[in-house]
């Protein structure tokens, strides 16, 4: 374990191409987003009241029919441009670049699929596994990406792992990259734990007896703890890696907390325009900044009201069961994070109840630990950490 830090306890994620971390719940506070939820509540109660009549009157049978018919159109225009955004996005994943660099395509094989999630909806996935001349997967890591980005970022450390005998596979999450969903929004991070299990069903079947992992970042750092206190999603992994992960997320100021699943339900995918006001840096990189921010496929837009909630949701869950946590685990974070806070990553691996955990904080490192000047030695802790979990198995 190595160096210590601190971190803020607002909620903050990064959030679209200008690389800017928003402040999600302070801005709720701002009187120019209280205006705004003020006139779109207003709105969708004096639909309510008109669409089922009060004080004393009703509406023509007539004009209530001619309503229901203009929200159906909206609700099927709505409908038929996410779709298209989906096909746009599915697109753009497929021509995301599978190899570094032309020498290494005989090193390795890959591909990408699409399988049907815990819903049926799509989900754009990724694999990379050492040629088949080589010797067999000595393992398979799988990679549950942050908030707004994608599974195609991480092929750098995919070649990485493919050239020590791993095979890696990739997960878009519902409404990210090429999967299904309005672009940036997560109606539940439960459906998120929901796909994994999915996922690693099929993986297990395709590579019986070869070793899992499963590593997530930031928010999907998060999900993957989550993911991991559930038995039948337990059984499948030999451990877990988290970097940057979102334990510790709480709103700007209590009564936001009050008020979220409120909003939540009433107006789900508002979002905060007036939130990205300033920006802090994810990398000590300028070049990785500049390539994740220009990414078509990293969400650019404000926060929507239900994803935040989710965060908030599932971050209180997991520091009230942290002693619950029995998988061996491997937890990662720059001491300098401003996203995230490092001290909730001290306290899961002070707290937890697994036998095998480790601990590396890295002094002065940033938020997107894979991406920072160093990521080939972060990428080295978590291969070398993989291997002392299979050397377990054979004591």
């Amino acid at each position: 374990m190595e160096g210590g830090g601190g971190g803020g306890e607002e909620m903050m994620m990064t959030s679209g191409a200008t690389g800017r971390i928003v402040p999600v719940f302070r801005s709720v506070l701002s009187r120019r987003a209280l205006l705004r939820l003020a006139v779109a509540l207003h709105a969708l109660l004096l639909w309510v009241f008109l669409l089922v009549g009060g004080g004393g009157w009703r509406r023509r049978r007539g004009d209530a029919g001619e309503g229901a018919e203009a929200g159906r159109a909206v609700r099927t225009r709505r409908r038929a441009a996410e779709e298209e955004d989906v096909r746009r996005r599915r697109a753009l994943a497929e021509e995301v670049a599978m190899v570094e660099d032309a020498d290494g395509e005989g090193a390795r094989r890959w591909e990408t699929f699409v399988v049907p999630g815990a819903r049926r909806n799509a989900l754009f996935c990724r694999v990379w596994a050492p040629a088949a001349a080589a010797a067999e997967m000595r393992g398979i890591l799988v990679i549950i990406h942050g908030l707004n980005e994608h599974s195609g970022r991480y092929l750098h450390f995919a070649e990485l792992l493919t050239s020590c005998g791993f095979g890696v596979y990739a997960m878009d999450w519902i409404g990210h990259g090429g999967s299904d969903g309005l672009h940036g929004y997560v109606p539940s991070l439960d459906y998120v734990v929901e796909d994994i299990d999915v996922l690693l069903g099929k993986i297990v079947l395709e590579n019986p007896g070869v070793p899992c992992f499963l590593l997530g970042h930031s928010t999907g750092g998060a999900v993957v703890l989550k993911a991991s206190l559930f038995p039948r999603i337990r059984a499948k992994l030999e451990g877990i890696i988290l970097t940057s992960p979102a334990l510790r997320v709480k709103p700007a100021h209590p009564i936001v907390g009050a008020v979220a699943p409120i909003f939540s339900l009433l107006a789900p995918k508002f979002q905060f325009k007036g939130a990205n006001k300033r920006g802090i840096p994810v990398s000590r990189d300028p070049a990785a900044l500049l390539a994740k921010y220009s990414d078509p496929l990293v969400y650019t837009g404000p926060i929507r009201v239900r994803t935040g909630h989710e965060i908030l949701r599932i971050s209180s869950y997991l520091l009230h069961n942290l002693k619950k946590v029995t998988v061996p685990f491997m937890v990662l974070h720059g001491t300098a994070d401003r996203v995230t806070d490092p001290l909730a990553s001290q306290d899961l691996y002070n707290e937890a109840s697994s036998r095998h955990k480790d601990l590396r904080l890295y002094d002065g490192f940033l938020h997107d630990l894979l991406f920072e000047p160093e990521r080939d030695e972060i990428a080295t802790d978590i291969i070398d950490w993989m291997e002392r979990m299979l050397a377990l198995q054979t004591v």
